[in-house]
């Protein structure tokens, strides 16, 4: 069993680094302040060929593997997880859902300009009344001559009022149960299609999130993504690869959190020595790095399956629940090494607390991640 990841691995991981210390570092602050979101960022990221790693050199993308794709995630969220969230939520989720389930067409008008950074894309699948219970969406969207109407509201809609390209969830024929949802690539712009109320979030700030207001949306036949029936599939698996990308976010807020509290811990003197070397503070460190290195290794080993081509959805489930549990306990243990530091508002432990928890919410809770992994081993999964 190799455990090594290979030369371009390395080499994106350490590109990554140099592009956050670059670009990211000197702004994250700010727009985690003034929840703005980093236009010049991503068209940055765009330029440097990262907004589409996962996707074939053929539509516009890099052409490496998902696992690479993680690792690139993992290296962002360290400088910025909404910035990283943001980077997985569009390659892994949008851009992945349009090459496996989009036709050729699709894919040249609207994953190239997404694989290339030129779009922004968004999924929009939640609704008021529907979160967990995908099967309450109330979202209809009829056929009509040509075209579907779409009418509903989704709410918590990543990206929703600055995207170019939304993927929207609805009933194309409610008595069909799981068979009978849809899915549908709407342009911004298109009538019908507005952002509602925009959220103002206690983190992941910067990362913008709105409910979005379909009224008599009209789309012709052509965007309908995949087959008609096919959106729960659709939904189900852009969740699998989303929680990867949410568990590498995870470890990236993670790492950042062992850096900040290695980093103070021997410079904060107290009682004539570091406070690194009280025992009640070493130990706090070596707690957040055995499980910075067990999130890293259930996260890798999810991506991997899926490069190969093998069940993930368990592994994906155990990556993200462990990942972002372990995240939010250890950034509370980040700030206690700071003290009243680590509590002010700037302090970049602070930041990391107020980032984490939402990773333990979005893309399934953590119950929703054990009603997968214990539905998945009780129905005879290893």
């Amino acid at each position: 069993m190799d455990f090594r990841l290979s030369e371009e691995q390395e080499l994106i991981r350490k590109n990554m680094q140099e592009f956050g210390e670059r670009h990211v570092n000197s702004i994250a602050a700010e727009i985690d302040e003034n929840s703005r979101h980093p236009t010049e960022l991503f068209r940055k990221l765009g330029e440097d060929g990262w907004m589409g790693i996962p996707i074939p050199e053929q539509y516009g993308g890099a052409g490496s593997d998902f696992l690479t794709h993680i690792i690139a995630v993992e290296e962002l969220s360290r400088f910025c997880s909404s910035t990283g969230f943001t980077l997985s939520f569009h390659a892994g989720i949008i851009g992945m859902s349009l090459l496996v389930f989009g036709n050729e067409e699709q894919k040249k008008k609207y994953l190239v300009p997404l694989a290339k950074g030129q779009h922004l894309g968004s999924f929009a699948l939640t609704e008021p009344g529907a979160g967990t219970d995908i099967m309450a969406v109330a979202t209809t969207a009829v056929h009509q001559g040509d075209d579907y109407v779409i009418n509903g509201t989704k709410t918590f809609v990543s990206n929703g009022p600055i995207a170019d390209t939304y993927i929207i969830f609805g009933w194309s024929d409610k008595t069909a149960g799981r068979k009978g949802m849809s899915a549908f690539i709407v342009p911004q712009g298109t009538p019908g299609l507005n952002p509602g109320q925009h959220f103002q979030k206690m983190g992941l700030r910067s990362s913008q999130t709105s409910e979005v207001v379909l009224r008599h949306c009209r789309v012709p036949e052509e965007n309908l993504l995949g087959k008609e029936g096919d959106g729960l599939f659709i939904a189900m698996t852009g969740f699998d690869r989303g929680r990867i990308g949410i568990a590498a976010q995870a470890i990236g807020i993670l790492q950042a959190a062992l850096d900040e509290s290695i980093k103070y811990s021997k410079e904060r003197i107290q009682f004539g020595k570091p406070i690194a070397r009280q025992q009640a503070i070493a130990w706090m460190i070596a707690d957040i790095a055995t499980d910075l290195s067990a999130a890293r290794y259930l996260t890798y080993l999810a991506a991997w399956l899926k490069d190969n081509n093998q069940p993930f959805g368990k592994e994906a489930a155990m990556a993200k629940l462990f990942a972002t549990e372990a995240a939010a306990r250890h950034t509370v243990k980040a700030v206690q090494i700071h003290g009243g530091y680590g509590y002010i508002k700037g302090a970049k432990v602070e930041r990391l607390m107020r980032d984490a928890k939402i990773a333990e919410i979005y893309e399934g809770t953590s119950e929703a991640q054990r009603m997968v992994i214990s539905g998945n081993i009780l129905r005879g999964g290893n």
